[in-house]
């Protein structure tokens, strides 16, 4: 005990060495000013020595409300409620609307009415919190009717490892791990089948971010755009995933009217237009007054997975594994506590069909896919959306067979060229502009590699259709 005692004095000087010059003052102007991170450490320290003052029970419940940590701020609030702080009724009807028990919320709302009926401001406040527990309560009755087989909760630094996506269905990682001159970053960028077309969200703390795409040209990547403006609208927008289809995108935004932090949204790529279809906002519970991002499904498995860090610890997160719906199945029930329990997610074992057996699919979806450079084949031929070939062997087609291998040669012939080209370019660069020789062989090089180049992707278009016409006669 003695020990324990020693521990916690110590634990105690410390927090209050780290926390000197900044004084209760300096804390309550932080709250005044939404700085609910910065006050709360201030406001937790004072608690210690002054645990029954009900203005910083008051001020704890809602910084901590604030800052997502909602479980933790109820009792601070019910406290502050108790000691009649009127202020306390607005945040708890707040706090219960986001844990979906939207009566004790009109309850907690009620009486913050009743204390401020004859404030014009107060009373503005508490009609735009109802507006939004309204909201909330009307999207719970459109919960969709999914099958959550299994849920994992991991380090939001390292979440990405749950997703294990078939090679069909593309790659995700992180943002740095493709542009290495980023600075630190939580975002995802998506790679698509081929590798040769990119999906990320880039921005600024002024400008928000935006969803961009770029195309593999050669060797590299470039022709960067931006997507359509009804996607790139107000807020944030990240986390994009790409359904083989091409067509078909998913992504998380902060904008868009999301129920709170990011919500997850599809929309789909009009050709006509050349511009993406107004995004349709997911249904619960795949949305929630939380951060909801990263959809991902993979048609081959059968499987997909989206991230939320509904009543997570601050750096954590819950990646659920679900079976998608072939069409959009709500929920039919007049129990508002059962639909509450499904929006929420308060049981996967609740979302299970009866007599339903998960476990093949959970081991599907925990199955690490080979990667393509484990894959120690030769080259990475795609046939079609099922087929790829690896080895000059793979071929059914003798004709097809020698298309390929023309086109293998012809690469390796591009590659020599775009490495003698590269270094006279860096000639250039390094002052000998002047020098006319150099001009010609430069314009001469480029034009013979955009040559080989459309006549490598001739070889194999032909190659592809020979291939195909043998395997389906």
């Amino acid at each position: 005990m003695k020990i324990k005692h020693i521990i916690f004095t110590l634990l105690f000087s410390i927090s209050g060495f780290l926390l000197h010059g900044q004084s209760l003052d300096d804390a309550k102007s932080w709250y005044l000013e939404g700085r609910y991170a910065e006050a709360l450490p201030v406001f937790q320290s004072e608690y210690l020595n002054d645990a029954d003052n009900a203005a910083l029970n008051q001020w704890i419940g809602v910084s901590l409300l604030q800052t997502g940590k909602i479980l933790e701020a109820e009792r601070y609030l019910i406290f502050a409620s108790q000691k009649k702080i009127p202020e306390s009724f607005i945040y708890l009807g707040e706090l219960y609307a986001k844990l979906y028990r939207f009566e004790d919320a009109e309850e907690a709302f009620a009486k913050y009415q009743r204390a401020n009926r004859r404030n014009e401001e107060a009373l503005e406040k508490l009609a735009g919190k109802r507006e939004g527990a309204d909201k909330l309560r009307r999207t719970t009755n459109r919960t969709e009717d999914i099958q959550i087989i299994d849920s994992l909760v991991l380090p939001k630094t390292g979440f990405l490892t749950a997703y294990n996506l078939s090679l069909s269905s593309g790659s995700l990682m992180a943002v740095n791990d493709f542009f290495k001159n980023l600075t630190a970053s939580d975002k995802t960028l998506f790679m698509n089948e081929r590798q040769d077309k990119i999906y990320y969200s880039q921005g600024d703390t002024d400008s928000g971010d935006d969803l961009f795409t770029m195309d593999k040209l050669l060797d590299s990547f470039g022709n960067e755009k931006k997507l359509s403006e009804s996607i790139n609208m107000d807020g944030d927008q990240a986390y994009p995933f790409m359904m083989s289809d091409g067509l078909t995108i998913y992504f998380a935004s902060t904008g868009h009217q999301s129920l709170g932090g990011y919500d997850l949204y599809v929309s789909r790529y009009h050709i006509a237009s050349d511009a993406y279809l107004t995004p349709n906002q997911l249904n619960m519970p795949f949305n929630s007054p939380f951060n909801d991002y990263m959809m991902a499904i993979d048609e081959e498995k059968g499987i997909g997975w989206f991230a939320s860090d509904r009543f997570q610890p601050d750096d954590s997160v819950c990646i659920y594994t679900f079976i998608p719906n072939v069409q959009v199945t709500l929920i039919e029930s007049d129990d508002s506590a059962y639909l509450s329990r499904r929006a929420r997610i308060a049981s996967i074992a609740e979302t299970w069909k009866e007599n339903s057996d998960y476990t093949s699919l959970r081991a599907l979806a925990q199955q690490k896919t080979i990667s393509r450079h484990e894959n120690r084949g030769d080259f990475l031929f795609i046939i079609n959306d099922k087929t790829t070939y690896h080895h000059l062997s793979d071929f059914k087609s003798s004709r097809a067979r020698s298309l390929f291998s023309q086109a293998l040669g012809l690469e390796s012939q591009l590659k020599v060229l775009n490495e003698e080209l590269s270094g006279k370019r860096d000639q250039y660069a390094g002052g000998n502009s002047a020098n006319d020789t150099l001009d010609r062989s430069i314009l001469t090089l480029e034009k013979e590699t955009e040559s080989l180049f459309l006549e490598i992707e001739r070889l194999q278009w032909q190659a592809r259709n020979e291939e195909i016409g043998t395997i389906f006669n």
